[in-house]
């Protein structure tokens, strides 16, 4: 019965968090994904626009659209009964703050708890006034996939000295102008450990090592059913398991028990 489900909360993150108690994270895209993901103990799903890649086939999340979000966000809403429900911010579509709260509150509206935009010191403005409208907001450093051509591809950042200053620096200033989490994507381990460390707020991490406060990988990544090389950072968790929700619920024992990621799946 719904009563009897533990629902979690944006603030939830925050206190599992403060009792050092892992979050898992997977994507989803669907209802049925959705409810499986949900079942397994998973703690927060995104609705990623990665959706533009993995349902739609196309070569990057840049032709995600809005209305793609938030037909995905309605759907996967259906299928959550415990589990926070975020959803990505499409390309272009927080280019000013105005903009930003009207696209949020599609989503919002749509069944998101939360919206997850890309970028630092430049997004306070944006974070800002999607707080002042109490939108919960994530925030993605690190590896922007919706910044593939401006950086030249999908690579690892903060690599050298300065570069890992300034994404520390950037997620200090997006605590300070009041994001609830934040993704750290594809950054060394060491420095998002430092990250972690220095934050109030929850990270979470997709390779970027195992000292992150949770860690989200996209569903058909851990799959193992994304066409083309699957990441170094994830995993094939259905490999040897025979059927999707045992793999979905081994992932969520790995990600809580500390056992993933591994070295293998860090930088």
């Amino acid at each position: 019965m719904l009563d009897a489900v533990k629902v979690l909360t944006v603030p939830g993150l925050a206190a599992m968090k403060r009792r050092n108690e892992k979050i898992v994270a997977l994507t989803a895209y669907d209802a049925s994904f959705a409810r499986i993901v949900d079942d397994a103990g998973v703690d927060l799903v995104l609705v990623g626009d990665s959706l533009g890649m993995v349902v739609q086939g196309q070569q990057t999340t840049l032709p995600t659209t809005l209305d793609d979000m938030v037909y995905h966000t309605r759907s996967v809403a259906r299928g959550i009964r415990r589990a926070v429900l975020a959803a990505d911010m499409p390309f272009v579509s927080y280019s000013c703050p105005a903009r930003a709260i009207d696209s949020a509150a599609r989503l919002i509206r749509a069944g998101a708890c939360m919206v997850k935009i890309e970028g630092g010191r430049k997004r306070v403005e944006i974070v800002r006034a999607l707080v002042d409208q109490d939108i919960p907001v994530c925030g993605h450093l690190g590896l922007l996939p919706q910044s593939v051509h401006q950086i030249g591809g999908y690579l690892v950042q903060g690599k050298d000295e300065r570069a890992a200053q300034t994404i520390l620096e950037d997620a200090m200033i997006l605590q300070e102008a009041g994001a609830g989490l934040l993704v750290l994507e594809c950054v060394p381990a060491t420095l998002a450990g430092e990250i972690t460390a220095a934050l109030d707020i929850p990270t979470i991490g997709i390779g970027a090592g195992p000292d992150c406060d949770g860690q989200i990988l996209v569903l058909y990544d851990m799959l193992g059913i994304t066409p083309g090389k699957r990441p170094k950072f994830s995993r094939n968790f259905l490999q040897g398991v025979g059927d999707i929700p045992s793999a979905i619920r081994n992932y969520a024992d790995d990600v809580k028990a500390g056992r993933f990621p591994a070295s293998e799946h860090s930088f």
